[in-house]
């Protein structure tokens, strides 16, 4: 077999029988084709069947060399590993030489999250007297509302709105199906872009149900959910490193801040694990102080 007939029954694995995003699969691709422009530099005449552990330590520090941060490494890694797995489930090789490969230690990076004052003022900056401005503040309420990811947002569908019951139907990381709540706020302002701009679009047959379009009636981009945040936030002269991403972190923060259980955020985030709600969930040091005094019993009078 050739490198790329390697990659191609790699993908279609990822596809058929892991049911992976279109991104996760690309991103393992891009890992793949990283470790075979290693051998080609380093090793052009060893097969990938035939690495052992040193060779992928080898290629390791090769990927250091290039500068490549710890946490782009580890998930190179993660995608090298399940390429091999991939390999033994096809009988091509019998054991997996990254088993025992290590990801460099990472350190437990807190997101940026933005206050309730912040995500206001980023909602006052949206010009609603233009056709974009329903749209945009349709979406910022929807991800902070949801705690939607992008892909989830631009893939969000008039079939999955459930506005009666206050759900939408979300279709998240590996094509997992999750309900997910809806507050007033998102609901009024969708309805409202539906009904005053939507309704007047020329729409593409092929992006009807999609709910967010662009001018030309097509579904909208990831790019253009970035770019429509960073004028905003520009304009709110908000300096933090802001994404679709940061009303996620920030939609799940206030929710624990609030009182909300940590498993039900974990459902509505759609986590496979807790342990990655935790890290959207980091409740500031003033929260922390404020529940510590009130609750240790050395402190109640």
């Amino acid at each position: 077999m050739t490198e790329n007939s390697y990659i191609k029954g790699y993908k279609a694995y990822l596809q058929l029988e892991k049911s992976q995003a279109s991104n996760t699969i690309d991103g393992y691709l891009r890992d793949v084709s990283k470790l075979f422009a290693f051998l080609e530099l380093h090793y052009p005449t060893l097969s990938v069947l035939k690495l052992e552990l040193t060779h992928l330590q080898e290629f390791l520090k090769w990927l250091n060399e290039f500068g490549i941060a710890p946490t782009t490494q580890a998930r190179i890694i993660s995608g090298i590993k399940s390429f091999y797995n991939y390999l033994i489930i096809e009988d091509l090789i019998k054991s997996n030489p990254s088993d025992l490969l290590e990801s460099p230690k990472l350190g437990r990076k807190l997101p940026d999250v933005l206050s309730t004052q912040e995500i206001d003022n980023i909602i006052v900056q949206i010009d609603l007297s233009s056709k974009e401005g329903a749209r945009n503040k349709a979406i910022i309420e929807s991800l902070y509302s949801c705690g939607l990811r992008v892909s989830e947002l631009v893939n969000l569908k008039l079939s999955e709105l459930y506005f009666d019951e206050g759900f939408i139907k979300v279709i998240g990381k590996g094509n997992k199906q999750r309900l997910v709540p809806i507050g007033s706020a998102a609901i009024k302002y969708i309805t409202i872009y539906k009904n005053e701009i939507r309704n007047h679009l020329a729409i593409d047959k092929k992006h009807e149900d999609f709910l967010f379009l662009n001018n030309r009636g097509k579904q909208l981009t990831r790019v253009m959910i970035f770019t429509i945040i960073k004028r905003l936030c520009e304009k709110a002269g908000i300096k933090k490193k802001i994404s679709p991403h940061t009303f996620r972190h920030s939609f799940a923060t206030h929710l624990v801040e609030g009182g909300a259980d940590l498993r039900a955020v974990q459902e509505m985030l759609g986590h496979a694990s807790i342990t990655t709600t935790e890290i959207y969930t980091h409740l500031d040091t003033n929260y922390l102080k404020e529940n510590i005094l009130s609750y240790h019993p050395r402190n109640k009078k």
